[in-house]
Order: structure tokens, then sequence, then C-alpha cells
């Protein structure tokens, strides 16, 4: 759904009142993330020369949040801090099913009922998902959560596109993709010559749309040339849990067999089975490392009709059992929890009841800059 579907539910820029922004961080969120959903914010006001957006980054008690690459973050505030939010967005990054807590949950839930809009980036689904507030809403996620999050909830529309945006609910998956929902809000907020504005400052030179896809590194290495053997991996991509035979596999794209297995040795280097098992083989992965599926359930929904046959092939593809990648997670997150962190020693501070926004201040700076007001707004 594109941002053109949304306009029952977003303000337009015709209103002198800025939209206001929480941005929830949860541990172990992606910096990268959270700066390409802001960044295009601050601009946005640097160029109409007047604040259309205002945010707060939140965490759970308003003490600091560890980013995914070790930096310790201070918020501008509790979550339960009263604020008037138009928009929610949660921050996510490594581990998001250990990151988030029963008060995470009841806090969006309430913020739900209050019919604000919510978002996630990166992994930040999978919190909106835990709080049943993503059913039956196209969701984008970071790749690397799609196989868990589709176990973990099931009533999720998920979709392997850089963003979505479903009625009051904007997803995007991690990297630079939040940049492009932002622009893409913003520019049906405020009209499209502010978002180009924007990535001109940012040098950004194409405005990546709902349609683009996450990850497809077949179509990036063979174009447009082989459409039959995208269409084959497509057909194995949907058919993991049960795997379909080399002889239907061709017959569905009307080739034969030999012609199959020539086009998988031409262009991917292996053999058509070959190609399936280790497809079947990232998912294993995927779900011992994200999920707490038995290995006998993750054999079950990766196509493998035994458990022993199911830990050969991974032992082969991984060179460890599927048995010790699970215990490699454990021991890590063991050793994690005994480490002592700034969250801890800091612990909260008291927040006054408004907090000052930092829009206000990166407004203030960008007063002598010579594109301050530059884009005018209708």
């Amino acid at each position: 759904m594109t941002p053109e579907h949304v306009t029952n539910t977003t303000p337009t820029g015709h209103s002198n009142v800025p939209q206001t922004l929480g941005f929830l961080l949860l541990d172990n969120f992606t910096l990268i993330s959270l700066a390409s959903a802001i960044e295009p914010l601050r601009m946005a006001n640097q160029l109409a020369g007047r604040e259309l957006y205002r945010w707060y980054t939140l965490t759970q008690d308003g003490a600091p949040v560890r980013a995914s690459d070790g930096l310790h973050v201070t918020p501008d505030s509790s979550m339960h801090a009263p604020l008037s939010l138009d928009w929610v967005i949660v921050c996510g990054g490594v581990a998001p099913q250990h990151s988030v807590s029963r008060e995470h949950i009841h806090w969006l839930q309430a913020q739900s009922r209050q019919l604000r809009r919510l978002g996630a980036i990166c992994t930040g689904s999978w919190a909106l998902g835990q709080a049943g507030l993503l059913d039956h809403y196209e969701t984008s996620i970071h790749w690397e959560c799609l196989a868990s999050i589709q176990e973990a909830f099931p009533k999720i529309v998920l979709t392997t596109r850089l963003f979505s945006i479903d009625r009051d609910r904007f997803t995007a998956s991690g990297g630079t993709a939040p940049l492009d929902m932002m622009l893409n809000l913003i520019a049906h907020d405020h009209g499209k010559e502010l978002s180009a504005g924007i990535s001109e400052m940012f040098i950004y030179e194409r405005m990546r749309n709902e349609q683009d896809q996450q990850r497809v590194p077949l179509k990036h290495v063979l174009g447009t040339t082989q459409p039959k053997l995208l269409e084959i991996v497509a057909l194995m991509e949907s058919n993991l849990e049960e795997p379909l035979e080399l002889d239907e596999l061709a017959s569905y794209v009307d080739v034969s067999r030999r012609q199959l297995e020539r086009l998988f040795q031409r262009y991917l280097h292996c053999s058509p089975s070959r190609y399936y098992l280790k497809l079947r083989l990232v998912r294993a992965r995927q779900l011992l490392k994200q999920t707490s599926l038995s290995i006998i359930e993750i054999a079950s929904v990766c196509g493998f009709v035994s458990t022993p046959h199911f830990s050969k092939c991974y032992r082969e593809c991984f060179g460890i059992p599927p048995r010790d990648e699970r215990l490699g997670i454990h021991t890590r997150q063991k050793h994690a929890e005994k480490t002592p962190t700034l969250l801890k020693r800091w612990g909260a501070e008291p927040v006054s009841s408004e907090p000052a926004s930092s829009a206000l201040l990166a407004l203030a700076y960008a007063q002598g800059e010579p594109t301050f007001a530059s884009v005018p707004l209708a």
C-alpha cells in the first residue's frame, strides 16, 4: 500500500502544528536505522525553515540504552512521560525477541488505543507483532528475521519489501531503508519538492519506493536475462516445508529436467538439488538462532523427514551440528547477562514532565545554513 492510501490518517502539510514522533529504543537497536529515520525529519525542518516535525528518543525507564555497535545513547525521556505523540516508532536491532519486555507490550497497546500511528524500523516490527498490533497488516522487517517472525506471529502479512505502509502502520527493514520510508511519508505530507530537496542534501541519488525489494541477489546477478531460473528459485523459496521434486519444478516453468540442471550449473555453479538444500538449511539456521522451536520442529518445517538426516546435512553445510548452534546462542546470552553495563550502573535519571525536543535545537543551529527555508511549502 502506498502513501496515497493513508490520506485519512495522515496529517497534511497545511497545518502549522508540528507532528511529534517518539522513537522507542530497544536494547541493541541499530544506530544506522535510527539515524536514517531521524535525519530526514531534521532536514525537512531545515529546508522548510520551520518545525514540521519534532521527535523524542524514549526508553522503557528513561535510562541510557546500548546500540548494537556498543555505543550508549541517553534518551530524551522515559516512554511513560506525558508526551502528545502523533507517531510511535520502535527501533529494533540484534535479537529483538530478547529485548521486548511485557512493559513495552502494554505501553504499545496503550498507544494503539490512543490512535497513534505506529511504526517500526529494522527488527522493531517484532515488538509490534508481539503486541498483536500488526495482525493482518502488510509488514516489512530485516530479512534475517523473516523466518522467525513468520513462525511466531502468523497473522502478520509479511513482505520482503524495503518498507511497507498499510493504513496507520508503517514498517521498514534495516540499514538505510528507513530513510526511503521517511522520504516517502514526508513527500505525502508536504510534497515531493521537499523530499527531493532532502535527497539532494544527503547526496541520495534515488528515493526508493515501496515496491523495491530488500534482498534479491539473483536478480542483481542475473538481471532479467534468466526469468525461468528466477521463477524456479522463487518456487523453491515458497516450498521449503514440502520440497518439490525436480521434475515438478521443471514442468512448472516448461523446461526439461536436463535444461533445469544446466541452468543451475551455468549460472549458480551447483546442482538444483544442492541449491534447494542450502535454502532449507539457511532457513533452519535462522530458526535455530531466533526461535525456541525444537530441533525436531525445525527439521520438519524445513522439509527434512528425519532429525538425524537434518543434523547430518546441517553439519556438512555449516561445520557444526544444530544442537551446538543453539548452545552457542545460550552461552553468549549468559555471558552477556554477567557483563555489567552502563545501563545498570547509571540507573534512571529523573526527567521533566515535558522534555525539550532536540528538533528545536537542531532547527536553531540550521538557521545559519544557506539552505535554511529554501523549499517553499504550499
